[in-house]
């Protein structure tokens, strides 16, 4: 019998849809984090990554194959849009696509030109000067909301993406120096957290424990 059908798979557990499956595992997540979160805004995050499940949602085509287009390029779109819409578009695409980035992607980012602390201020600046540019209708008051909330809660949601990426992953040397570095660039409380679990204790420069 060969080394890989020795190997026992993990098992698969059915989901009604993965719509579900994200709202479980946001939920679980939250939780684990201690966060207080609007429903609306967790509604709109689930959302969110179930598009973004379909990469052709989350690239853009380009004439070298899909592509992320650069979160600098999206700002410039947005400050010289022609319109409102196309103006609050281009920004919440910057916020949505910060947001996955960083939150499922962080490990990855360690060694792009830019870090996670980049897409978290890219992104957290962008839901808020959406909020600030919605219009006064029914749907625009109620995304106004959960964009205020985004804005000001970034980088605990990247901390809530990042505990559903990784719990069942095991705890290794190279994932608690990420971990430390996370913390020293964005004050991750999560990240902060798993530290002290692994018997870290972050300090400060001065010498005294960071506070978020």
């Amino acid at each position: 019998m060969s080394e890989m059908t020795q190997t026992r798979l993990p098992r698969l557990e059915p989901v009604e849809s993965l719509q579900a499956f994200f709202h479980e595992s946001m939920d679980s997540a939250i939780a684990a984090n201690k966060i207080v979160l609007d429903d609306h805004t967790t509604h709109y995050v689930v959302n969110l990554l179930t598009l973004f499940a379909r990469s052709e949602a989350l690239y853009e085509a380009t004439p070298d194959g899909p592509a992320l287009r650069p979160l600098a390029g999206m700002l410039a779109e947005a400050v010289d849009a022609r319109s409102d819409s196309e103006r609050n578009s281009t920004l919440q695409r910057l916020g949505d696509v910060s947001l996955f980035m960083a939150g499922f992607f962080a490990d990855n980012l360690q060694h792009a030109i830019v870090d996670v602390d980049y897409y978290v201020y890219m992104g957290g600046g962008a839901y808020h000067s959406l909020s600030l540019h919605l219009g006064d209708t029914i749907r625009e008051r109620a995304l106004r909301g959960v964009f205020v909330e985004l804005a000001e809660k970034f980088q605990d949601m990247v901390d809530v993406l990042n505990e559903m990426r990784e719990s069942a992953r095991a705890t290794t040397d190279a994932n608690l120096l990420r971990n430390y570095e996370l913390w020293r660039k964005t004050g991750s409380r999560r990240a902060a957290r798993l530290l002290r679990k692994s018997g870290v204790y972050p300090l400060t420069p001065t010498g005294q424990p960071r506070k978020h």
